[in-house]
């Protein structure tokens, strides 16, 4: 009797893409939280604080590039290393991991529901922006920078998740855990005020992180060139922005291999 054939793995990615969506939007708590929480961040943030930026750019223009920055945190690193840690505890991940399917697939499937969150996000931020604030949209060639620099940011920030996951010791400690790690790099790169407001040792800390510079590269498609001069460089520095979250990429995919697993630490 002839063995029925196997899915392609096309479709094996495609499949877990469609639970993973399933599961993340099914839990209401979740969703709430991963797209309300930056949106209320823009209006209380935008309603109280007024710098003078100059150039005749107010605040809410000026945090919109920081408040998609904490949006696609929060969809990423920040909630994927929590579900992660999560699925470790329930038994989940070693369910999957005694199933024919390949690795990559439920990998794949977390990446696949990481940019559908974080485009919701984006989204819905710009929404709100325009309406409430008047804000500024990008305009022509800036559209693609801000695809890419969104797209390489959630890549990196995805990554960095899945190995901060191996940080919890279990599902209970994971919100503890994660959570302070996300606001710290959020706070250190200059997500809710002004980067040079941020005190210059913590600015060279920022640098070799990820999320200092997706924070610059959206500054560039929210902000007039002329703000370019308070950078640190006295530019956006895009092919820098390009190249510090391409290695972050390089760098969080090796952390990935050298430190998952697929039961918590203290599983016998």
């Amino acid at each position: 009797m002839t063995a029925p054939a196997l899915p392609s793995l096309a479709r094996v990615y495609g499949t877990r893409a469609r639970v993973e969506l399933k599961e993340f939007f099914r839990q209401r708590e979740s969703v709430v939280f991963t797209l309300a929480f930056p949106v209320i961040l823009l209006l209380a943030l935008g309603a109280v604080l007024d710098y003078d930026l100059g150039a005749g750019v107010d605040f809410p223009q000026y945090f919109m590039a920081g408040v998609i920055t904490a949006g696609i945190v929060g969809a990423s690193l920040q909630n994927l290393a929590i579900h992660i840690a999560g699925e470790r505890s329930d038994g989940t991940l070693k369910s999957l991991a005694g199933t024919p399917m390949p690795a990559s697939a439920y990998f794949a499937g977390k990446v696949v529901q990481v940019l559908a969150v974080a485009v919701a996000t984006i989204a819905l931020l710009l929404g709100v922006g325009v309406l409430v604030y008047g804000i500024d949209l990008p305009s022509g060639a800036d559209w693609l920078t801000f695809a890419w620099v969104s797209v390489l940011g959630a890549a990196a920030c995805t990554l960095l998740g899945i190995a901060v996951s191996t940080l919890c010791r279990n599902g209970r400690s994971a919100s503890a855990t994660v959570t302070p790690i996300a606001l710290v790099l959020e706070f250190v790169s200059g997500v809710f005020l002004p980067f040079d407001q941020v005190p210059g040792w913590l600015q060279d800390v920022a640098a070799v992180l990820p999320v200092k510079w997706v924070a610059q590269g959206l500054r560039s498609v929210f902000l007039p060139d002329a703000l370019a001069a308070q950078e640190p460089a006295g530019s956006w520095e895009l092919g820098r922005v390009a190249l510090v979250l391409g290695a972050w990429c390089v760098l969080g995919l090796v952390l990935c291999v050298l430190t998952f697993r697929w039961q918590d630490r203290d599983t016998r």
